[in-house]
C-alpha cells in the first residue's frame, strides 16, 4: 500500500479526529483497566497508544514473551470501539539486557557511561540493543499484527539521545568512509591541516568529546549528522519488521520540539506520518507563537495532515516551575494544533502516574479523578470535537515560507569561533516567524532541498551554513519573480563549514547585491538607530554587517555608532524578483514592518483583515469546504474579524456573516464552501 492509502484508511477507521494518549495499564492492577476503558468511552477517547515503556513487562527475562497481560487490554480496547497505536518498547531496555550488556548504555561527551535507571538509557549505534530491538519488536509484531484493534504501529519513542563510546566511533567512521570515500577528502573537508589534525588513519577517529579548549568545528557538525542518521537506522530496522508482517498499517514515531539531535526534513519521508509531542511552557504568556512554528514545521515536513501524538492536559513535570495550563488553554491548544494540520488530539498519558519521575506530569484522567477541572475540560473536549470531524484530512497551502534546516542550524550553533557564539536558531526563526503569523499570514517552512516554486516570498533568517543547492534554488526563485528575505550573517561558509570566497558573504553575493568585509557584534546592549529612505527611524542592536553595495539599493542607513552613515538594509532587483537584506537586528516592529512590506508588495494578502494580532488565524482546504480556524490567545480581550462571505461555525452550529466576534480564550471554526473566500 502506499503512504497516503493507509493515512486515508487510518482516518476513516476513526471517522474523525483521534482523541485520547498513551495508556500504560502494566502500571496498574487488573482491576483499574475495566474503569479505565469506562472512562475513556464517556470521554470520547477512539485511540489510545500502548505499551511505550512496557519492554520490562514484555519480556522479563531474555527471550520470555508474557503477552498474556497485553493480550488481554488490547481485546478490552477492541471491545470498547477503542483503536491502538501500539508501540514497540525500544526506548526504556529493561535491567536484565544492560545488566548482562552494559555495552547498550550510551556513553555521554564526557565520556561518562549512563547507568541504569535513566531515561534513554541506550546507545543507538550498539549492535547489542539493535539485536534485542530487533527481537521484541519481531514478537510484537507476530502477535498483534492482525489484532482488530491495531490501527497504527508507533516505533519507539522521542528519538534522539547520542552516544559517544565505542559502538558509536566504529559506526561513526563507517558513515565517514562512506561519506568521503578517502581520508584525503576528508581531511580537506575538515581542514585538518589547520593546527596539525590531519588524520591518516580511519581509526584515529573518534566522536567528538565535550571541549576541552578549542576543536575541530566540522568534525563536530559531521558527527551531528551522523546522530540523526544512526537514530533514523534505528528506526527504520524497526518499520521494516513491522511492515513485513503487514504492509496496511501506519508507521510513525514521534517527534520532539525543535530537537537538535534529528534531522527531520530527513527523517519524515521514511514515516507514513510525521508526529509531534509538544509541551509549551504554560508559565510563558507566548507559548503559542513557538507552538504554532512547531506545528506549521511538522504540517511542513511532508505537506500533509501531521499527528499531534502527546501534549500535557496540564501541567508538565520539566520545568524549575511547572505550572498548569489555565482554564481554557488545553482547549484552545489542542484547536491550535488542529488549525495548523493536525488530525488528532493526543495527550502524555492517560491516567496519572503513581510514581516514577512523571507522577505530577497531569493526565487526562489526573490522580484526583472525574471531579477534576482537568478532567471535565477533557471530556468537553472530547464531545466537541466530533462537530469538526469533517476538517480531518483538509490540507494547507502558503504563499510564504520562512527556511528551517537542520544544517543551517548545527552550523551556526554546534561550533565555535564565529564573530558572535551566542546565536539561538530557533529563537530567530520565532523572530522572523511571529510577525507573519500575527498579521494572518498562511506559512510554510522549508529547507535546503524544498521547492521554493509555490511561494511569493522566502524568508531566510541567519542561514550562516548553506549548500550549493540551496544558492542554486534561490537565485532560480528570485530571477523568476519572487522576494527573498535574508537576515545578517547568511550564506557564509559551505556545507563543510568552511568560508566561501573571495567575500562575506559568498553564496549570496550576487543576490544580495553588495559584499561586506567585515561582521561588527555589538558591545553588550549597545544599540544603533537605524533610518529608513522615508525618513523614519527605528532602532537595532546586536549585530552590524559593514556593507558595501554593489548593484543593490539602500533602504536603510545607519544613523549612530561607528557605522553612521553606511547602509544596514538593502533591496536588489535580480532578474524578476526582489532581494531585501538586513544588515542588523531589527526592533521587533521593524522587523515586522520590513516582512509585511515586502509580502504586499510580492502580492500576498493575510487570510483575514483588521484583526488584531491576538486573534490567530489559519485555514485548511478539503475537498468540499474551507476550514478557517479563529483563535483568540487573548484572556481577556474579545477578537473581532471581518469575513467576506457567509459561513457556518461549525462548534457553535451558528451561520457566520461579515463580522464575528470570537471570545477571550475562545475559538471559532468557520466552514466555507470552496467557492467563497474568507478574506476581504
Amino acid at each position: 500500500m502506499t503512504v497516503n492509502s493507509r493515512m486515508d484508511a487510518f482516518r476513516a477507521r476513526l471517522g474523525g479526529f483521534a482523541f485520547g494518549g498513551d495508556y500504560n495499564p502494566e502500571q496498574w492492577d487488573r482491576a483499574v483497566w475495566d474503569e479505565d476503558i469506562q472512562l475513556m468511552r464517556r470521554a470520547g477517547v477512539n485511540l489510545v497508544t500502548l505499551g511505550v515503556f512496557a519492554w520490562a513487562s514484555l519480556e522479563p527475562e531474555p527471550g520470555r514473551f508474557t503477552f498474556e497481560w497485553m493480550d488481554e487490554v488490547m481485546d478490552l480496547l477492541h471491545a470498547g470501539g477503542i483503536s491502538v497505536d501500539l508501540a514497540t518498547p525500544t526506548m526504556a531496555p529493561p535491567v536484565w539486557l544492560t545488566h548482562e550488556h552494559p555495552e547498550v548504555l550510551p556513553v555521554m561527551e564526557d565520556g561518562e557511561r549512563f547507568g541504569f535507571g535513566n531515561r534513554l538509557q541506550f546507545d543507538p549505534a550498539s549492535p547489542r540493543y539493535r539485536e534485542h530491538a530487533a527481537r521484541i519488536t519481531t514478537a510484537l509484531a507476530e502477535r498483534y499484527s492482525h489484532h482488530p484493534a491495531l490501527a497504527m504501529w508507533h516505533i519507539s519513542n522521542e528519538y534522539g539521545q547520542p552516544s559517544y563510546g565505542e559502538a558509536s566511533a566504529v559506526a561513526f567512521r563507517g558513515w565517514l568512509q562512506r561519506k568521503y570515500g578517502s581520508l584525503d577528502a576528508l581531511n580537506d573537508a575538515w581542514y585538518t591541516r589547520f593546527w596539525s589534525q590531519v588524520y591518516t588513519s580511519w581509526d584515529q577517529i573518534n566522536p567528538p568529546e565535550v571541549p576541552r579548549s578549542w576543536s575541530n568545528p566540522t568534525r563536530r557538525l559531521d558527527f551531528k549528522r551522523f546522530v540523526s542518521d544512526a537514530l533514523l537506522e534505528c528506526f527504520v530496522m524497526e518499520r521494516d519488521i513491522v511492515r513485513s508482517y503487514r504492509d496496511d498499517i501506519p508507521v510513525l514515531t514521534n517527534y520532539m520540539r525543535f530537537y537538535k539531535n534529528a534531522d527531520y526534513w530527513t527523517w519524515a519521508p521514511e514515516q507514513d506520518a510525521v508526529a509531534l509531542d509538544i509541551y509549551p511552557n504554560p508559565g510563558h504568556d507566548d507559548a503559542h507563537i513557538s507552538a504554532a512554528l512547531n506545528f506549521d514545521l511538522m504540517r511542513s515536513l511532508r505537506g500533509e495532515p501531521w499527528v499531534l501524538m502527546e501534549q500535557a492536559a496540564s501541567s508538565v513535570s520539566q520545568w524549575k516551575v511547572n505550572n498548569v495550563k489555565r482554564p481554557g488553554h488545553m482547549r484552545l491548544g489542542s484547536y491550535q494544533a488542529i488549525a495548523h494540520g493536525a488530525d488528532s488530539v493526543l495527550y502524555f498519558q492517560w491516567r496519572a502516574s503513581r510514581g516514577g519521575h512523571e507522577r505530577f506530569h497531569s493526565a487526562m484522567l489526573p490522580h484526583s479523578g472525574t471531579a477534576s477541572r482537568t478532567w471535565q475540560e477533557i471530556e468537553a473536549l472530547g464531545g466537541e470535537l466530533p462537530r469538526i470531524a469533517e476538517a480531518v484530512g483538509a490540507r494547507s497551502s502558503a504563499e510564504i515560507a520562512v527556511l528551517f534546516d537542520w544544517n543551517a542550524w548545527w552550523g551556526l550553533t554546534e561550533t565555535h569561533g564565529l564573530p558572535r557564539n551566542d546565536f539561538d536558531y530557533t529563537q530567530i526563526a520565532t523572530d522572523h516567524y511571529q510577525p507573519l503569523l500575527e498579521a494572518h499570514h498562511a506559512v510554510d517552512m522549508v529547507h535546503f532541498g524544498s521547492d521554493l516554486s509555490p511561494y511569493k516570498v522566502v524568508v531566510v533568517p541567519n542561514a550562516y551554513l548553506v549548500d550549493d543547492r540551496f544558492t542554486d534554488a534561490l537565485t532560480r526563485f528570485v530571477e523568476g519573480g519572487g522576494t527573498l528575505v535574508c537576515s545578517f550573517f547568511s550564506g557564509v561558509v559551505d556545507a563543510n563549514n568552511q568560508v566561501r570566497q573571495p567575500a562575506y558573504p559568498g553564496a549570496f553575493r550576487g543576490l544580495i547585491g553588495a559584499y561586506i568585509d567585515e561582521y561588527w557584534p555589538a558591545r553588550g546592549d549597545e544599540t544603533f538607530a537605524v533610518t529608513f529612505a522615508d525618513g523614519t527611524t527605528r532602532t537595532a542592536d546586536w549585530w552590524q554587517d559593514s556593507i558595501h553595495p554593489e548593484t543593490a539599493r539602500v533602504l536603510a542607513t545607519y544613523a549612530s555608532g561607528h557605522l553612521e552613515g553606511r547602509p544596514a538594509i538593502l533591496d536588489n532587483a535580480v532578474g524578476r524578483g526582489r532581494v531585501v537584506y538586513l544588515g542588523t537586528r531589527l526592533e521587533p516592529g521593524a522587523l515586522r514592518d520590513t516582512l509585511l512590506e515586502a509580502g504586499a508588495a510580492a502580492g500576498v494578502s493575510p487570510l483575514v483583515a483588521a484583526a488584531p494580532g491576538h486573534l490567530e488565524a489559519v485555514r485548511r482546504v478539503g475537498d468540499d469546504a474551507e476550514f478557517l480556524f479563529l483563535l483568540n490567545h487573548s484572556e481577556t480581550q474579545p477578537a473581532e474579524v471581518r469575513l467576506a462571505a457567509d459561513g457556518l461555525d461549525l462548534i457553535s452550529g451558528a451561520k457566520t456573516g461579515a463580522t464575528l466576534e470570537v471570545a477571550p480564550l475562545s475559538v471559532s471554526v468557520v466552514r466555507f464552501e470552496n467557492t467563497e473566500r474568507v478574506q476581504e
